[in-house]
């Protein structure tokens, strides 16, 4: 049961995987959607360590997911947990965990040049990187989601709460969206994902 996660991941892939994972004390458990995470990492109360990806990423973006977790925990056993989640600490981690996973056999090869620009500074999600993001949603099971830089100005659009807005203009990263029932100004992330309204 402990190895479902390795459904979710590149075949290459799973032999480094388990090498990571070779730890008594950290559980790996796929759930289901979550809509403001794809995974997290926690220090349980009994003194293991779990980690909990989305079920519903793609490969590459599970096993991105899986390695930013494992780097917590690997960043919490190494320097404490008086460290910052996403500092200088866990970037490093991150980024030495990573690096062997970044090749050919791995990942497709429009992918690599994004992995290797993304990497060199890891942000807390790769959703912020825009180009990483939208290169990854290319390999996601299609769907009536679009990403709000794609949208056109003044195109009304939902979120998966249900909030309706309507697209602005485009500020240095970010755009201005004005939602409909309150008339209050939101920016959004270029690659949020929404559906589009008529």
């Amino acid at each position: 049961m402990q190895a479902q996660y390795l459904e979710f991941i590149p075949v290459s892939a799973k032999p480094s995987v388990l090498e990571l994972l070779a730890n008594d004390h950290l559980t790996v458990k796929v759930k289901r959607e979550r809509k403001t995470r794809h995974g997290d990492y926690r220090a349980l109360p009994n003194g293991k360590h779990q980690i909990t990806i989305n079920s519903n990423l793609n490969n590459y973006r599970f096993l991105i997911t899986l390695i930013h977790e494992i780097a917590h925990f690997e960043a919490y056993n190494k320097y404490g947990r008086s460290i910052k989640p996403h500092g200088k600490e866990w970037k490093h981690t991150f980024q030495h965990l990573m690096l062997p996973f970044i090749r050919p056999e791995i990942f497709p090869n429009e992918l690599l040049p994004l992995l290797a620009r993304h990497f060199k500074n890891p942000k807390a999600s790769s959703d912020t990187d825009t180009h990483l993001a939208y290169a990854l949603k290319q390999f996601d099971e299609s769907n009536d989601k679009t990403y709000v830089f794609e949208l056109p100005l003044n195109q009304t659009f939902k979120l998966y709460n249900g909030r309706v807005f309507k697209r602005g203009n485009k500020r240095r990263k970010r755009y201005e969206c004005v939602e409909v029932s309150s008339g209050k100004l939101y920016l959004f992330n270029p690659n949020a994902e929404v559906e589009v309204l008529d």
